[in-house]
């Protein structure tokens, strides 16, 4: 039988400590299970991986669509449901409008920056503001073009502010809206892996435009070769933005329809450059003379009569 002292219990020091004296023996170690293991490697997600996934949208952006989807929204009548389209911080609008003067290409900016939170807050600002720069520099321009012309006389034309007021927000509204009715009629036909909101549309034109409100400031310049330069390099830096969004929309449809509607998209974008250099800045304007009459007209007139 065992003798007493055999039964007692002993107290083991570290496994470490046992394994470094006794090489062959064999420890077993119980945790908590709540507890991570001290030594145990962490499995770390490579950053380029992580990142890539990030930018193309494949499972990050698809959960935080399904998690935008299941907000609570309130009734349309609501001044809590049109206060969700402002709800966006500083950080988010200057992030947008450095993507949209940065354009990553083979990236989706709506993947990238609208579809956690599309707002309106931006692309009204964007548009106001360059309304009052197209209406003052295109005023600006048109007095420097003149001056030191002893013949001229300037008058301010503020109804160039509503003209550039309608033209701005017509676009940045009306073409959304029909790209919009047209994709949602072209997905009814065509199964598309890519679909937008008019809200994320009215985004994407609206930080496009943001290119816009330096080129319109240094359209000041009374150099045509100047500005058409400018308008150039704006077109092509917004135009790629509008390709390289609403391009992933059309790709599974007919090539044609596609290749139609991305052409459509850049030429009504081109129209609206082109018109607001064209109206605002290279149009003719008349020298704004005080009508006095001269001697040899008052003298004919007293002829006559």
């Amino acid at each position: 039988m065992a003798a007493a002292d055999d039964l007692q219990f002993e107290e083991f020091g570290d496994a470490a400590t046992s394994l470094g004296a006794n090489p062959d023996d064999t420890t077993i170690s119980i945790e908590d299970p709540g507890e991570t293991p001290k030594h145990q490697p962490r499995l770390l997600r490579g950053s380029g991986r992580e990142e890539d996934d990030d930018l193309l949208g494949n499972d990050d952006s698809d959960k935080t669509e399904l998690l935008a989807g299941q907000k609570k929204s309130s009734p349309f009548w609501t001044f809590e449901y049109y206060q969700t389209f402002f709800d966006v911080d500083t950080y988010q609008v200057l992030d947008r409008i450095k993507g949209s003067l940065l354009p990553i290409p083979g990236k989706n900016f709506v993947r990238l920056y609208i579809r956690s939170n599309p707002d309106l807050y931006g692309p009204f600002w964007i548009c106001a503001t360059l309304v009052f720069a197209i209406a003052i520099s295109g005023n600006l321009s048109n007095f420097l073009i003149h001056l030191g012309k002893k013949t001229y006389h300037y008058v301010p034309e503020f109804r160039k502010v509503s003209i550039a007021a309608s033209v701005i927000y017509a676009y940045a509204w009306l073409v959304p809206f029909a790209l919009w009715a047209f994709l949602m009629w072209r997905n009814s036909k065509v199964m598309n892996f890519v679909s937008y909101s008019f809200l994320e549309i009215v985004c994407v034109y609206g930080y496009s435009l943001f290119i816009y409100i330096p080129t319109a400031i240094l359209w000041i310049i009374p150099q045509k070769a100047v500005r058409w330069i400018l308008v150039m390099i704006a077109l092509g830096i917004s135009g790629s933005v509008l390709a390289m969004t609403f391009w992933p929309a059309v790709r599974e449809d007919n090539r044609r329809i596609a290749l139609a509607t991305v052409v459509t998209i850049l030429l009504l974008h081109t129209l609206l450059s082109v018109g607001c250099l064209a109206y605002f800045f290279d149009a003719p304007e008349m020298d704004h003379l005080p009508t006095t009459a001269t001697p040899n007209q008052t003298v004919a007139a007293a002829k006559s009569s």
